[in-house]
C-alpha cells in the first residue's frame, strides 16, 4: 500500500513532527496535520515500510504487532480485537510519553484510531497516570472517533507496571503485575481478546505514516532509525531535571546531550551515559560519536531502548550511582519470580558492599564483590517472568566494565571521585 489520499495541510519538515503542533488542542493539531483520513489493513504495509518501531523499550517492530493481532482476529477469536495505549512510563529515567500526552494528545489518539482501523478493533484504552489523564480527557472531549477511546488511570505505579502483560492485567481490572504468558496477547488478553499493546510514541508515529506514507516518514533518520524519535537527557542523579529532544534516527550521543544543554552533559565533564533506561547499559565517553541507533550502539552493547540517556559527570561516583540504582529497582520488581525475589536483592547488596569498600558478609573478600555480582547476574538473566531482572543484570555488568578503574579503587578500600572510603 501506498499512501494517496489528498493531504489537506503541508508536511511538517525538519525533525519536529510529533510536537510540531503550537498547542495540544485540536485546532492546533488539524491546522498542522489536517483530519486524520480512513485507513484499513492495508496501512500495516504502510508502517512497515516506514520502520516504526516500539518506543516503549523493546524496539519491537509495530508493523508485525498489527499483523498478529489482525491475522489472529481473521482466524475467529472471542470478540473483536481491543487496542492499549501504554502511557504508564514506568522507567523512571523517562519523561517523552508525558511530554507527548501533555502537548500532543491528538496525534496519540489518531495513531490508536490507525492502529484500531487496521486490526479491526472498535474498543480501545489509553492507561496512564492521573495527571496526564486529565489531559486526554480533555482532548477526547474535543473529538469524534469512530473507536469507543476510554481512558484508564494506572491504579499501579511500579517500575513494572508498563510491562505489556502487567499494563494489560491492570486495564482489565488485575494486579497489574507480569505474568508468564503462554498464549500471546495478540492471540488472546486477559479479557478473553486479542489485544495490541503498543507505546503511546509509537503510536503517535503511526498517526503520521497514516497521513504522510513511509517515504517521507523516511526522509529524515538513518537506516536502522527512520523518522524521528522523542529522547529524554538527564544528569542520572537528577531524573527530574531531565529535558525531551525530539531529533532524527540515529543523531550522535553527543549531539543529543549538547542539545539538552543539562550541566552534566558538557561534552568536557561526561564521564559516561546510561543507554536505554535505568535497565540499559553504561557506555564511556568515548562512546559519544556513536550514533543513537541500534546499529551505532551495537559495539557498545547498548540500544536505544526508551529513548534514555542518563548522564554522569566526573564528580560523581559511578560505583555509588550504580549502587543506588540497583536497590532501586530491587524494590521495584514485581516479586512474582526467583529472580527478583532473590537474585536482584542479592545484586543490590554486593553493590552496596562494593560502593561503601566493605567485604559482603558472604564472601571471603574484596576481590570476591565483583565476581559474586557477575556470578548472580549470570543467575538471573533470561530467568525472569519478565524481562526486568535482565535490565538490571544488563547495567550492573556494563557498570563492571565501563569503570573497572574505579571498581579496583573500591575494592581497596578508595573512591576516585571521593576520596578514601
Amino acid at each position: 500500500m501506498t499512501v494517496t489520499h489528498p493531504l489537506t495541510v503541508q508536511p511538517p519538515t525538519g525533525t519536529q513532527r510529533l510536537l510540531a503542533a503550537a498547542g495540544p488542542g485540536l485546532d492546533d493539531h488539524e491546522r498542522t496535520h489536517g483530519p486524520l483520513p480512513h485507513v484499513g489493513p492495508g496501512v500495516i504495509d504502510e508502517i512497515a515500510l516506514a520502520g516504526v518501531d516500539g518506543r516503549g523499550g523493546a524496539g519491537f517492530p509495530l508493523a508485525r504487532k498489527l499483523d498478529a493481532v489482525a491475522g489472529r482476529s481473521r482466524r475467529g477469536s472471542r470478540g473483536a480485537p481491543t487496542v492499549i495505549a501504554n502511557g504508564a512510563e514506568g522507567e523512571p529515567a523517562s519523561r517523552k510519553d508525558a511530554v507527548l500526552l501533555e502537548r500532543a494528545p491528538h496525534l496519540v489518539l489518531d495513531g490508536i484510531v490507525v492502529a484500531a482501523q487496521a486490526i479491526g478493533a472498535t474498543e480501545a484504552v489509553v492507561a496512564t497516570s492521573e495527571r496526564l489523564a486529565d489531559r486526554v480527557g480533555r482532548a477526547l472531549a474535543e473529538r469524534t472517533d469512530p473507536v469507543a477511546i476510554a481512558v484508564r488511570v494506572l491504579p499501579h505505579s511500579s517500575f513494572v507496571a508498563g510491562q505489556a502483560t502487567a499494563l494489560a492485567s491492570a486495564v482489565a481490572g488485575g494486579r497489574g503485575l507480569p505474568e508468564d504468558r503462554v498464549v500471546r496477547l495478540a492471540e488472546r488478553g486477559p479479557s478473553g481478546r486479542p489485544t495490541l499493546v503498543s507505546n503511546v510514541e509509537t503510536l503517535a508515529q503511526a498517526a503520521l505514516v497514516a497521513r504522510y506514507g513511509a517515504v517521507w516518514a523516511r526522509s529524515v533518520g538513518s537506516a536502522s532509525a527512520p523518522g524521528t524519535r522523542l529522547v529524554t537527557v538527564s544528569d542520572v542523579t537528577d531524573p527530574a531535571g531531565a529535558v525531551v529532544l525530539e531529533t532524527a534516527g540515529g543523531a550522535p550521543l553527543g549531539q543529543l546531550l549538547e542539545a539538552s544543554r543539562l550541566t552534566a552533559a558538557d561534552p568536557r565533564r561526561t564521564r559516561a551515559v546510561l543507554v536505554g533506561g535505568w535497565g540499559g547499559t553504561w557506555v564511556p565517553a568515548a562512546a559519544l560519536d556513536a550514533t543513537f541507533d541500534v546499529d551505532g550502539l551495537a559495539p557498545w552493547g547498548a540500544a536505544p531502548g526508551a529513548g534514555v540517556l542518563a548522564v554522569l559527570d566526573d564528580r560523581t561516583c559511578p560505583i555509588g550511582v550504580t549502587a543506588r540504582l540497583a536497590a532501586a529497582l530491587a524494590g521495584a520488581s514485581a516479586g512474582r519470580c526467583g529472580p527478583c525475589v532473590n537474585g536482584l536483592p542479592r545484586i543490590a547488596d554486593v553493590v552496596a558492599a562494593l560502593a561503601a569498600g566493605r567485604h559482603g558478609a558472604r564472601l571471603a573478600g574484596p576481590s570476591d564483590l565483583a565476581a559474586e555480582v557477575r556470578r548472580v547476574a549470570a543467575l538471573v538473566d533470561g530467568r525472569g517472568a519478565c524481562h526486568h531482572p535482565d535490565g538490571v543484570a544488563r547495567m550492573v555488568r556494563s557498570a563492571l566494565d565501563v569503570f573497572h578503574d574505579d571498581v579496583q579503587a573500591h575494592l581497596g578500600g578508595r573512591c576516585l571521585v571521593g576520596g578514601a572510603r
